[in-house]
């Protein structure tokens, strides 16, 4: 029987393999007009769930560092990124207060409320007085009749549960766009950089095509 890993591998590798250079320029994209503004260049930051490091390879900081259970996590990040294989719970090798910014990118609909809540936990331990987590997230309220297209979705989430998530887990919600890309790759995000700059300059569209969420969080000490 394949271990979950392998079922992984698989699931990612039929999933993105094909879009793996388009998304590569998207990202580049994305990270250079919207992402970077919250981005310190002397930041350590952490992506999980990083996938094929397509966000982490073109943001630009200090130190950057990607978690995945994803093996090939590690063949698809630059030089410049420190890799472990691990588990979201489990971030016990960074230490406590040390990370500025921590990306999360469609990643909690992958896994359990009980897990979530520990990722956060783990998150708020690792970020320093003040930093910020930002989450780009599959949002059900407006996805609802694709969001179990994907046979590894454990979680249904919204902008309301993760705002409610965020905020019994330490956090302040700073920033929430209920809406803001397409829901995937495979749906109407522009199929060129020159549509998707454009996307990103025009703010009312977001409110006809978004569908996931954008939602920047700070520490706050409790």
């Amino acid at each position: 029987m394949n271990s979950c890993h392998d079922i992984n591998k698989t699931i990612y590798r039929r999933r993105f393999e094909e879009d793996v250079q388009f998304r590569i320029e998207m990202y580049n994209v994305l990270c250079k007009h919207f992402f970077q503004k919250y981005i310190p260049h002397d930041a350590t930051i952490l992506e999980i769930g990083a996938g094929y490091c397509e966000f982490i390879n073109a943001i630009q900081a200090n130190r950057k560092i990607a978690i995945d259970v994803n093996p090939d996590t590690r063949t698809y990040a630059d030089d410049s990124v420190e890799v472990v294989i691990t588990q979201s719970t489990q971030l016990d090798f960074i230490g406590s207060e040390s990370v500025d910014r921590v990306f999360v990118n469609n990643f909690f609909e992958h896994i359990t409320k009980p897990d979530i809540v520990k990722t956060l936990q783990e998150v708020h331990r690792i970020l320093k007085s003040g930093g910020e987590i930002l989450v780009l997230q599959p949002n059900i309220r407006y996805c609802a009749g694709d969001y179990w297209m994907f046979f590894d979705h454990i979680t249904p989430l919204d902008d309301r549960s993760m705002l409610e998530a965020l905020e019994i887990a330490g956090f302040s919600v700073v920033e929430c766009i209920p809406r803001f890309l397409p829901y995937s790759t495979k749906s109407r995000l522009p199929k060129s950089l020159l549509g998707l700059k454009f996307y990103l300059n025009v703010p009312c569209l977001w409110r006809l095509i978004g569908k996931q969420a954008f939602i920047r969080a700070e520490k706050q000490d409790i």
